[in-house]
């Protein structure tokens, strides 16, 4: 697998990078610099529109930029091939969705579980089975024990994002990825959620990146960006 130089401490290094989503269409981003180090927990913060999905898609390798490094846990993702970036997803990083992404006709722990069975990397982090590893993330993340072998489709909303907080965090990834994944809730639900996924992560030693356009978040965090602050191109798109 490809290497960087980048420095062990920094998990997120991204050097002049450019992307767009069409060859003749002006960049959504450009980036000159932008390094998170490790266990840091990151809120990055703006409107809608202006790129913070599009950050975060690079961040996991969903897509790979036009130009530039994006360097996480020392790899730079511009180098790999598509199923290299989907493989090394798969077993570092941790992503919370928006809308959950969690499978309807699955149990609670069913779902928590399902990182593992695509990441033989992620697995062998887990000390015991698979399924009492489940269950002690539900139980830290407050979820009731009677839920847990129910269709997750039978939870409310911030049940189940706590189920999929847990499948985020099973396996221990290096690095947490959360795309507003607080929007359905309300203030104090969101508030006991953030505090919950950070201790979590940090008992875990995961470096926490969280996108939201919500700047009320924003006060519980060491780290806040401003991403029209450093993509030059929202200067023009936002």
């Amino acid at each position: 697998m490809p290497q960087t130089t980048t420095d062990l401490s920094n998990v997120i290094d991204l050097e002049n990078v450019t992307f767009r989503w069409s060859p003749d269409a002006k960049p959504t981003l450009q980036i000159d610099q932008l390094a998170i180090t490790q266990a840091e927990h990151t809120f990055i913060k703006g409107p809608s529109g202006c790129g913070k999905s599009t950050l975060l898609s690079l961040l996991t390798g969903i897509n790979a930029a036009e130009s530039g490094k994006v360097a996480v846990l020392d790899n730079d993702l511009t180098q790999q091939s598509s199923r290299q970036r989907d493989r090394f997803r798969a077993d570092h990083i941790g992503y919370i969705f928006q809308q959950f992404n969690l499978l309807p006709y699955l149990s609670v722990v069913e779902n928590v579980v399902l990182p593992c069975q695509f990441s033989a990397h992620r697995k062998s982090n887990i000390q015991g089975s698979l399924d009492a590893t489940a269950r002690h993330l539900l139980e830290r993340l407050h979820l009731p024990n009677e839920l847990l072998n129910k269709p997750v489709i039978e939870l409310s909303i911030g049940q189940q994002q706590r189920v999929a907080a847990a499948r985020a965090l099973i396996g221990e990834p290096k690095l947490i990825i959360a795309d507003e994944p607080t929007s359905a809730l309300d203030f104090e639900n969101r508030t006991a959620f953030i505090e919950l996924l950070m201790e979590q992560a940090t008992e875990a030693q995961s470096t926490l990146v969280f996108v939201s356009h919500d700047p009320t978040l924003e006060p519980l965090f060491k780290r806040s960006i401003q991403l029209q602050d450093i993509n030059t191109a929202g200067e023009r798109t936002c």
